[in-house]
């Protein structure tokens, strides 16, 4: 999804030279350009992403759940490990499960572990919803079909080493 009428220049481009000018050469210019154009193409994404699945009654997020739940090779997930596993507040696991489940899609059980937990677990239902809208996800190459296998290779990478450098977990290969 790109903007309804596009700027006739890049505003990220714009502002470095203009953050480059107030600050100078010493500032962290290319810092912020890079940190603005990172959100920007976030929120690109994520708008053709959840278009993209919306026909499906779909999120991405709902839609990451239950891709989540069909990886699970327990008999459903704890609510704590769908927020871990997702990154993402307890609290938003929870609502995001909640939808799901008022959808058909998924079912909220009693953890035979913790009598004050709860598992979810994908239903049949929620399953074939989910095939049909990572169909459709492929079909539009996550949003990224503008970069070849090289430059998916070289953003991975970039990111990886970013989320390693924050702390966003261990990196098993160093």
């Amino acid at each position: 999804m790109s903007n309804p009428s596009p700027l006739p220049f890049d505003p990220i481009v714009r502002a470095a030279e203009q953050w480059r000018a107030r600050w100078g050469d010493d500032a962290p210019y290319d810092a912020m350009a890079s940190a603005t154009s990172i959100m920007r193409v976030q929120q690109i994404l994520l708008a053709t992403l959840d278009a993209a699945v919306a026909p499906f009654g779909l999120t991405f997020a709902r839609y990451e759940a239950l891709v989540l739940l069909t990886f699970s090779r327990a008999d459903g997930l704890p609510m704590s490990k769908v927020g871990e596993r997702l990154m993402i507040h307890p609290t938003s696991a929870t609502n995001i499960v909640q939808r799901l489940v008022a959808q058909g899609l998924v079912e909220r059980l009693p953890n035979p572990r913790d009598g004050r937990g709860a598992l979810a677990r994908i239903t049949d239902e929620g399953r074939g919803v989910m095939e049909q809208a990572t169909a459709a996800l492929h079909e539009i190459e996550f949003g990224l079909a503008s970069l070849d296998a090289q430059e998916h290779e070289q953003l991975f990478g970039l990111m990886h080493t970013l989320r390693v450098g924050r702390g966003d977990f261990t990196d098993e290969t160093t």
